[in-house]
């Protein structure tokens, strides 16, 4: 698969920087490039009631699918405190299973680090994953 890694990769470091973390100064961006070039970010939006808080992966993927987008191609992702990647940042359980959901198990995903990134796929980091298509 051939698309611009490290472009998409900015483009979830520009939305990290939008984050709304002020109880965990923990900033995270999520980029997924879709089929047609297009690039949808999001980012975390936390909240005082924790519950309510929303991950970026999930930012994104729910305006993408409002716009009636499904069709995703990549995702990068970055993350760390007030804004600095120092390690990896992979998405909770919740975003995994929303992630199974709209995406393809063989979904590239790109975790930005300090020095550059990991790459893995939705079915390395969702084992075992259930979703309707599975019934």
């Amino acid at each position: 698969m051939s698309y611009d890694r490290e472009g998409l990769i900015a483009s979830a470091r520009e939305a990290m920087m939008k984050a709304y973390a002020p109880y965990s100064n923990f900033y995270v961006g999520a980029a997924f490039l879709m089929e047609d070039g297009t690039v949808i970010t999001g980012c975390n939006i936390e909240n005082a009631s924790y519950g309510a808080a929303n991950c970026a992966e999930r930012t994104a993927i729910f305006k993408a699918v409002s716009e009636g987008r499904r069709d995703f191609k990549a995702l990068a992702l970055c993350g760390g405190p007030k804004g600095v990647v120092d390690k990896a940042c992979y998405p909770c359980g919740i975003c995994r299973q929303v992630l199974n959901e709209f995406c393809k198990k063989d979904m590239e995903i790109l975790v930005a680090t300090d020095s550059g990134y990991e790459t893995t796929t939705l079915a390395e980091i969702l084992p075992y994953s259930f979703s309707l298509e599975d019934w």
